[in-house]
C-alpha cells in the first residue's frame, strides 16, 4: 500500500459531540491513514471510540493507526504511531506482525528519522512546521530538513503542525508524502466542509 495523501488525526476535545460525523466525513473525502489519537486514561472509551473507527475505516478502505498504544493496536489489528518516549520500535513490530503499519515521530531530528528506518518503521513524522494548536511546544522543522530527509530516508514522511491547504503545496514540493492535519481538516462547523476540505488537500497531491 503506498503510503501518500492526507493523513487526518483525531483531536478529542475538537471533535466532542461530532467525533464519528466528523471522522466519517474526513473519510468520504478520502483519508489515506487516520490516527486515532486520545491522551485520556479512560481506557474503556479509548477501546470503544477506536472499535468503532475501525469499522469506518475498513468501510472507506482507511488504514487505522493508535497513538501511543500498541496494546490496543495489537488488539484492534491495526497500525500503532509511536512517540520518542515510547521506546524503540521493536517490541512494537514483534506484538503487531510484519504487516503492519508502525511510524515514528522524529521532531525535527534526521538521526532519529534514520534510525526508525533502522528499525523497522513504515513511515517517519517530521513536525511541526507551523504554529500548531495541538503541539505548540514543539520544536520546529524546516523545508530545508524535509528536503534533506526526502534525500537520505527511504520511507515515507509524514508532515505535521499546523499544516493548512495553504502552506501545504510547499511542503509536498520538498518531499512530504503525507499531510497530517487536524485542525486544518477538523475545525470545521459541519461535515460537509470537512469532506471538501478531506478533497482539497488530497487534491494538493495530483496537481
Amino acid at each position: 500500500m503506498k503510503l501518500r495523501g492526507l493523513y487526518a488525526i483525531t483531536d478529542s476535545q475538537l471533535l466532542a459531540g461530532r467525533f464519528e460525523s466528523h471522522v466519517e466525513a474526513a473519510l468520504a473525502g478520502g483519508v489515506r491513514l487516520l490516527q486515532y489519537r486520545d491522551k485520556s486514561d479512560d481506557a474503556a472509551k479509548r477501546l470503544r471510540e477506536a472499535e468503532a473507527l475501525k469499522v469506518l475505516c475498513e468501510r472507506y478502505g482507511t488504514q487505522l493507526i493508535i497513538n501511543d498504544d500498541a496494546e490496543l493496536a495489537a488488539r484492534l489489528g491495526v497500525g500503532v504511531h509511536l512517540g520518542q518516549t515510547d521506546g524503540p520500535l521493536t517490541p512494537a513490530r514483534a506484538l503487531l506482525g510484519r504487516n503492519a503499519i508502525i511510524g515514528s515521530t522524529c521532531h525535527a531530528q534526521l538521526e532519529l528519522a534514520e534510525q526508525a528506518a533502522r528499525e523497522g518503521a513504515n513511515y517517519v513524522a517530521f513536525g511541526r512546521f507551523f504554529n500548531s494548536v495541538t503541539k505548540p511546544g514543539a520544536p520546529a522543522a524546516s523545508l530545508e530538513l524535509l528536503a534533506q530527509a526526502r534525500a537520505t530516508v527511504k520511507l515515507p514522511i509524514a508532515v505535521i503542525g499546523g499544516v493548512t491547504l495553504d502552506n501545504a503545496p510547499a511542503l509536498i514540493d520538498h518531499g512530504a508524502d503525507l499531510l497530517a492535519v487536524i485542525h486544518g481538516l477538523f475545525a470545521a462547523d459541519d461535515a460537509h466542509e470537512v469532506t471538501r476540505r478531506a478533497r482539497a488537500f488530497n487534491a494538493l497531491f495530483a496537481s
